[in-house]
């Protein structure tokens, strides 16, 4: 499933500038946050035992804002390659893709399949810190997933398109989570 910018309603194309891809574990057995309370008692909060997941590809160009998401079943070789294939179709023509990536074990893979007008360039290996990706899940994480129950793995699909639509519905916001000072050198 696909969110609704990439669907037609992207404000901005998709460009050379480096983009940042990652992906994330969305699901039943959800996360808390922070919440204010009365001190010395705990809030109340949700807890769901049952383990429904999908998992939320997203490319983005820290530069312009430009994203590209897909919520996929699972993580694999094979659902990086259909990654990797959608956003090949939405960069622009004669457009060569500097795409930033950890070293998971898929992003890697001799099955894995590279279009031509894509470049992975890969991450010191444990270094996630270095992935403006990760601000972005802890910022979905702390506004729009966290103390909810979802019902089923239709729910978990579109909780993932809501989250993501609401956060990309100001591309600002999305450029100020991702932008870090070192990303300009890349194109160096």
């Amino acid at each position: 499933m696909a969110s609704d910018r990439e669907e037609g309603n992207a404000q901005a194309p998709l460009t050379a500038e480096p983009s940042c891809k990652d992906e994330a574990r969305i699901g039943q057995k959800g996360r808390t946050a922070h919440r204010w309370w009365e001190r010395g008692q705990r809030p109340a909060g949700l807890c769901d035992k049952r383990f429904t997941s999908a998992y939320l590809y997203a490319a983005v160009c820290p530069a312009s804002g430009a994203d590209f998401t897909l919520v996929m079943p699972t993580v694999s070789t094979t659902a990086m390659s259909l990654f990797l294939d959608g956003f090949s179709r939405s960069l622009e023509p004669d457009v060569q893709a500097v795409l930033v990536l950890d070293q998971a074990g898929w992003h890697g893979a001799r099955a894995l399949v590279v279009p031509g007008n894509i470049t992975l360039v890969p991450l010191p290996p444990y270094s996630p810190e270095l992935n403006p990706v990760e601000r972005v899940w802890l910022y979905l994480r702390e506004r729009f997933l966290s103390h909810r129950l979802l019902d089923d793995y239709g729910a978990v699909v579109q909780a993932c398109c809501d989250a993501w639509n609401a956060l990309t519905a100001t591309p600002e916001r999305l450029r100020s989570l991702t932008s870090y000072p070192w990303l300009p050198c890349v194109n160096a």
